[in-house]
This record gives structure tokens, C-alpha cells and sequence, in this order.
């Protein structure tokens, strides 16, 4: 029936029940006015999917309209919304849609081809495109990644975990012998001072005036964790009248006197002979320490006052002989001379040449001996 007789025809029928229309646009359809008057079908216009969806608000035709669908095909109740088409396959089927109305025309196209449009248009949207894209909702939703992560293979063999040691670490054993690192005795170690000054002592130091030693007395020295003393010492300030020694020379008496006598009776004369002039002052290098011998565990005669080093020599011209390895042809005779003299006086004599720790001085003490002999190097 042609749209103008079907218009003619609902005007002079009695009114029937409104229909519940779908939400659903039918794009072939014209919008029916809600006056009565029916707007002309704007014809061979081209209209683009966003604009048909918005535009196009069509209602079911009423039944009499309706056709009836052939056997096996599914009918769709009125009333009941068909969902929109997918974004990305609309503006396919609008597309062809539009091609449909050009080649047809809208007036020609009947109930029965509408029906067979909308059958395939929900075919089609029963059997989405897998390579369509999906349409970007608004959300930021993450991106399956094109190649599913590997997790990380764990290794056949677990390492093993530290294990507590079986037995607990033992602290360094003490040496067998501790005794090794002390040093040997010596008897002198147990001297202490008495209450009064044995009469030795007092002949000593009345001795060293006659000689015009000047001295300090010094209060006793005694170290027996190590085994050093001195229980009767003296600090030197001369040897003599004319005589220095410095710095200040603590030593035993017996010791004092051996030097005292030593400078006066041997370097004096050796001076005189030697340069013309007269012995003026010793430099001392040592003389009371508390230590042993070098490399050894028995106590060092210093360690007793018992020993002195004498270092140079100051004539009275000014004139500074040193002890060491290689001295000028004169000073090196006047240091042999001295040195060939204390051994006899002295129980020990060493100097450049008999080691490494005596290249640099004279080293004189009275440590006792078997028959009273000496060492010289």
C-alpha cells in the first residue's frame, strides 16, 4: 500500500491502542510527526552513521504494518529493545543501508526486504569482525601485551643455604711455652735501695768528687714486670774539671766512675795528640733504658745503668768528630785509638763494623765475665 493511501487510511480508522515503539532507530523508516502532518522523506541525502543514530528515533509500525515473517526465522517482540549495533560494524551496515535506499528508492522498498535487512544486520552483529578494532571507552585500560611474558625459570639445582659451622671457631691457642716471651732472669733484677746507703755506694760518690765529677742523686729505678733496676743511680753532669757529658747521663756509680776515669786517663791524652786540643764535652746516645739486648729476651746492661754510648767527641777548638762507618783519616785514627783503649777498662766494647745498631756510636759497659774478660768488636 503506498505511504499517502496508508496516511489516508489511519485518519478515517477508529484509534487503536499505542504501541510500546523500540529504542531501536529504523534506518529505512521516516520519523512519524506527532501532528498530523507527515514530513516529507528528505531523498538522496547523505547521511553518516553518528548522524542516523542520533536523528532517526523510529517506532514499531503497528500490526497491521508488521509483516508476517517466513517459518524458521526469529520474531522480535515489540516492545522489546534490540541492542545497538557494535561502533566499529555500524557504519558498515548504515553504509549499506544507504546503497539499499539508491538503488530501490524508499518508496519501493518493502515491509518484507526491511525485515530481511534486519535479519542480517543481526546476523552480523551475532558474528563480530575478530580484526575490528575495539572502540576506546574512555577508560584507561591497559593493553594485553602482544607476547605473554616468560616467568623466569628457576634453576634445577637450589644453591645451598649457608649452614652454621659444625663446630664453633676456637680462640687462638696460646703458646705452649708463654714463659718464652718474658725475659731471663737476672739476679740484679731483685736489687731494691735500704733504708741507708750501703758504705760502697758512699766511697763511690766520694771517689767521683775527688775527680771532680759533678752529679745529681736520682731517686731508684725499678721496673719488675721487666725485670730493670737501678737502686743507687746518679745523673752526670761533668767527668771531670774541664769535662761535659749531655745530655744528662743517668748511670750506676761504678759506671760513672769507669767513664770519668776513661775521659781523663784515654781521650783527653788522644785529643791532645791527634788535633792539638783538649777533650771538651761527650755527646752521650744512651744510657739508663729499660729494654733488652736487640733480638734477644736477656736484659741490655742499660737496663741496670751499667752501660753508656757515646755518640762524638768536642775538642776545645770547636772541632766535632762523630762516631760512624766512614769518618775523615784523622778523625777515624783518633776513633780507633779510643776504641782500642776501652777494651780493658770496659767489659764490652762494640762500634761501627761489629752491626747494624752500633755503626753510629761507641758502645761501653761493665757486665761481668768469666776471669774477667772482655769483648771487643
Amino acid at each position: 500500500m503506498p505511504v499517502e493511501a496508508r496516511h489516508r487510511h489511519r485518519h478515517h480508522k477508529p484509534p487503536t491502542p499505542r504501541v510500546e515503539q523500540p529504542l531501536t532507530p529504523r534506518a529505512d523508516q521516516p520519523l512519524k510527526p506527532r501532528g498530523g502532518k507527515r514530513l516529507k522523506p528528505r531523498r538522496h541525502r547523505q547521511v553518516t552513521p553518528k548522524q542516523t543514530q542520533q536523528k532517526t528515533q523510529a517506532s514499531l509500525p503497528s500490526p497491521a504494518d508488521v509483516p508476517v515473517p517466513e517459518p524458521g526465522t526469529p520474531i522480535t517482540q515489540p516492545g522489546i529493545p534490540v541492542p545497538e549495533p557494535r561502533p566499529a560494524d555500524a557504519p558498515k551496515a548504515e553504509a549499506a543501508k544507504i546503497e539499499e535506499q539508491k538503488r530501490v528508492g524508499p518508496k519501493a522498498a518493502e515491509a518484507p526486504d526491511r525485515f530481511k535487512e534486519e535479519k542480517s544486520h543481526q546476523e552480523k552483529q551475532a558474528r563480530p569482525e575478530p580484526l575490528a578494532p575495539e572502540p576506546s571507552t574512555g577508560e584507561n585500560e591497559p593493553e594485553p601485551p602482544d607476547v605473554a611474558p616468560t616467568p623466569t625459570r628457576k634453576p634445577d639445582i637450589a644453591e645451598p643455604e649457608a649452614q652454621p659451622p659444625t663446630v664453633a671457631p676456637q680462640p687462638p691457642q696460646k703458646p705452649a711455652d708463654a714463659d718464652e716471651e718474658k725475659m731471663l732472669p737476672d739476679p740484679r733484677s731483685a736489687d731494691v735501695p735500704d733504708e741507708k746507703m750501703p758504705a760502697e755506694e758512699v766511697a763511690c760518690r766520694e771517689r767521683l768528687k775527688t775527680l771532680g765529677v759533678e752529679f745529681e742523686e736520682h731517686k731508684a729505678e725499678s721496673q719488675p714486670e721487666i725485670g730493670c733496676s737501678i737502686p743507687y743511680p746518679i745523673v752526670l753532669k761533668t767527668l771531670g774539671k774541664s769535662i761535659a757529658i749531655a745530655p744528662g747521663t743517668e748511670l750506676n756509680c761504678k759506671m760513672a766512675e769507669a767513664t770519668a776515669h776513661f775521659a781523663a786517663g784515654v781521650i783527653q791524652p788522644a785529643a791532645k795528640a791527634e788535633f792539638g786540643a783538649d777533650l771538651k764535652s761527650i755527646g752521650q746516645a744512651s744510657a739508663f733504658v729499660c729494654r733488652p739486648r736487640n733480638g734477644t729476651r736477656k736484659l741490655s746492661e742499660h737496663a741496670f745503668g751499667n752501660a753508656l754510648d757515646i755518640a762524638s767527641f768536642t775538642l776545645s777548638d770547636g772541632k766535632r768528630i762523630e762516631v760512624g762507618p766512614a769518618p775523615p783519616e784523622k778523625d777515624a785514627k783518633f776513633l780507633n785509638n779510643v776504641r782500642k783503649a776501652a777494651c780493658g777498662p770496659f767489659k764490652t766494647v762494640l762500634g761501627p763494623g761489629a752491626d747494624a745498631d752500633h755503626s753510629l756510636h761507641f758502645h761501653l759497659d761493665l757486665e761481668p765475665r768469666r776471669h774477667g774478660g772482655t769483648f771487643c768488636q
